[in-house]
């Protein structure tokens, strides 16, 4: 899906690590939410209140997944699933566009 419609979209900014990853948050008319966001190259570690898909758009990065072994590759087209209330980290190795599914 290169489009969402019929959307809102919140003004104000979310913008972490000092504006190298900032996000958009975009509500559907049934109330789910996703985020639309860009990461610049660095590493950050996040924390999750409830589950979420990370879509990645376009970019390269390497993640850390709670309780996994080691560092996945992930780049442009590929996803991956973070489990509610847990932290994981980042490692961006090119500007990263993305979006975050919110699953509550």
């Amino acid at each position: 899906m290169s489009q969402f419609d019929n959307v809102s979209v919140v003004k104000n900014a979310n913008v972490y690590f000092d504006g190298k990853v900032t996000s958009r948050t975009i509500i559907f008319a049934d109330g789910t939410k996703k985020s639309l966001g860009i990461m610049l190259p660095g590493e950050y570690e996040f924390g999750t209140g409830v589950a979420e898909v990370m879509e990645i758009i376009s970019g390269e990065l390497e993640v850390q997944l709670p309780q996994a072994e080691g560092w996945q590759e992930i780049s442009g087209g590929q996803s991956f699933d973070v489990p509610a209330n847990s932290k994981f980290q980042l490692k961006i190795k090119a500007i990263t566009d993305y979006c975050c599914s919110y699953i509550e």
